[in-house]
């Protein structure tokens, strides 16, 4: 098969960034449109200051959405290599944050929201180990 029709991104990675970016398009439509989401969660919105804390957050989930749905497009691995290691640093701090401030409506205990996000960390090294490999080979 040659190089240009060979798939360099497996099919797999590719999946599992499109779930990822799916989880922080919702994100963002909850910052930046549906604040009652935030409220039901337990985060008290008290004026200006909360608002610009979560409009930035919107922001920032909004550009690694961009960046996310852009090597989705290129399917370049090198970019792709970025991507993944933003997923697993946000994971990662994700895993520690979410179980030690739990949100009052959260789906799972925080034993068990640590356990998803260690799951979640472990794929996105694995998809990062596979993608930098198939560049090295």
């Amino acid at each position: 098969m040659s190089q240009s029709k060979k798939q360099l991104v497996p099919f797999w990675v590719i999946v599992l960034q499109v779930i990822l970016t799916l989880i922080m398009l919702g994100q963002v439509y909850m910052y930046f449109f549906n604040n009652h989401l935030i409220t039901e969660s337990g985060i008290e919105i008290n004026g200006v200051p909360t608002l610009n804390l979560i409009y930035e957050m919107g922001a920032r989930t909004f550009v690694m959405v961009i960046a996310s749905i852009y090597v989705l497009v290129t399917q370049n691995p090198k970019q792709f290599l970025v991507v993944l290691i933003m997923n697993i640093a946000r994971e990662a701090q994700e895993m520690v944050i979410d179980p030690l401030f739990p949100i009052l409506n959260a789906p799972v205990s925080p034993l068990t929201d640590f356990l998803i996000h260690l799951v979640i960390v472990i794929i996105e090294i694995w998809a990062f180990v596979v993608v930098y490999k198939s560049q090295n080979k």
